[in-house]
């Protein structure tokens, strides 16, 4: 959204906090150019962050792609942080034997992105650690699991996006506490969550040996691994779930240009004898399916066919005034009403998937009112949900109870409107991710991840 002046603003806010926050360089901003991003990260500036001892690592490179291809933007930014000792993430969904292991040999040392247990296998032969990746929308902890046992070491545990409601009810503790139950050693588990990203990023983080500073968390037991209370540096930062940490009040930064659309701006013309191609989502998953099917039309206008779950999709720009993109979704469930997102990944332009026009409008225009946000809002019954997110139009600025309260709202009023997904909104922030195969939606038009160019809506 800010480029590195935004990298900077989250530097300086992690500061007021005693909880040790490390940062990594961001690696692909925009992350294509098939999409309208607020910002771009040159090499230069990818350097200088690099040269920050807060900057950790270099961010995942999403590009693999770029990568495969050597596009010298790509490799000039992971030789940057190899030439500083510094770590570099990946983020090849999907990829497997010769091309996983030429991804990986250009230096990448991570990848969070593996839904099947083939997939890791093949890129920890190649050196690669494999971060477990468990979050609200993607979950892929139950196909990976055993790995934990079977490499120790090669191991860690992520979330990668997760609602606030869920973070109140823990975090990578939860999935410790899963492995143990699924059979691997309670050691093991730790490893993972602990040592391991503690040596891979070199993160100034105390491992309870003489003369280290005493960060650690006391847990009720090895099986259920409760967390009682946490300690930071030998200072008592939280207990029984609640932080003693005084809330401070953020400065807000933003990029954003509100703009309103109307109904009629979202049709979208029929072509007859022409199939509709429709991005399948996937429940648990960020890649997506392609499926053709033959579109609903009505006076001459493609429309959201309830019936068969295929509902029309909405991506509008948020940095200047343009058209909307239009695209069309199966799997959301959606029965009436529309839902809305500035959380887009990874240009962050406000996305919507709705029944009607007239609601896919009104929850666009209720983001757009918010400068970010989050919108539910359905005509027919008359209501309407806003959560703001007015840092970045990404993040909102109260306490993890009260944004997650206000969020359990939103999902509760999309799910009772039809949608079986578990993370509702989470999926949608992913169905604009031009880097994950198979069909995506952009501010530009509907985007085909697998020959990396866009495609026609009706062919």
């Amino acid at each position: 959204m800010l480029g590195v002046e935004g990298v900077q603003y989250m530097l300086a806010n992690a500061a007021h906090s005693p909880l040790k926050f490390n940062f990594g360089a961001p690696s692909c901003v925009p992350a294509t150019v098939f999409e309208t991003a607020g910002a771009s990260i040159s090499v230069a500036e990818v350097e200088q962050l690099l040269d920050d001892p807060r900057i950790r690592y270099l961010s995942e490179m999403m590009n693999f792609p770029g990568v495969l291809a050597g596009d010298t933007e790509c490799l000039a930014k992971i030789a940057a942080a190899q030439q500083r000792g510094k770590p570099v993430d990946g983020h090849a969904p999907g990829l497997r034997g010769d091309d996983a292991a030429a991804y990986i040999a250009a230096g990448i040392t991570t990848d969070h992105e593996c839904f099947t247990k083939a997939e890791a296998l093949d890129k920890l032969a190649a050196g690669c650690k494999i971060s477990i990746r468990e979050g609200s929308a993607a979950r892929n902890f139950d196909a990976l699991v055993t790995l934990l046992g079977e490499h120790p070491g090669m191991v860690m545990l992520c979330s990668d996006d997760k609602h606030p409601d869920e973070l109140l009810a823990g975090h990578i503790n939860l999935l410790v506490r899963r492995a143990v139950a699924a059979g691997i050693d309670a050691f093991d588990a730790l490893r993972a969550a602990c040592l391991v990203p503690i040596d891979h990023y070199s993160l100034d983080v105390g491992r309870l040996r003489v003369g280290d500073p005493a960060d650690f968390i006391e847990v009720d037991s090895l099986t259920e691994f409760q967390v009682r209370r946490t300690w930071i540096a030998g200072n008592l930062v939280a207990e029984a779930g609640a932080t003693l940490l005084p809330q401070s009040t953020p400065t807000e930064v933003n990029q954003f240009v509100s703009t309103h659309v109307k109904p009629e701006d979202l049709r979208v013309d029929d072509q007859p004898g022409r199939k509709l191609q429709v991005i399948e989502a996937l429940d648990g998953q960020l890649i997506t399916n392609r499926v053709a099917v033959a579109p609903l039309v009505d006076e001459g206008a493609v429309i959201s066919d309830v019936a068969s779950d295929v509902l029309k999709m909405v991506v509008v720009n948020r940095y200047r005034a343009a058209p909307p993109a239009m695209a069309f979704v199966k799997n959301f469930g959606l029965h009436t009403g529309a839902m809305a997102s500035s959380v887009a990944h990874d240009s962050h332009n406000v996305i919507a998937v709705g029944v009607t026009d007239d609601d896919l409008a009104a929850a666009i225009n209720a983001v757009m009112d918010a400068n970010g946000g989050l919108s539910a809002v359905d005509h027919r019954g008359g209501d309407r949900w806003v959560l703001p997110l007015p840092v970045a139009g990404l993040m909102a600025t109260g306490s993890c109870q009260e944004v997650g309260h206000a969020y359990q709202e939103l999902d509760a009023a999309v799910k009772s409107w039809g949608s079986t997904l578990r993370a509702p909104y989470m999926t949608l922030s992913f169905m604009a991710l031009l880097v994950i195969p198979a069909l995506k939606l952009s501010d530009q038009g509907l985007f085909d991840g697998a020959t990396f160019e866009f495609t026609p809506l009706l062919a």
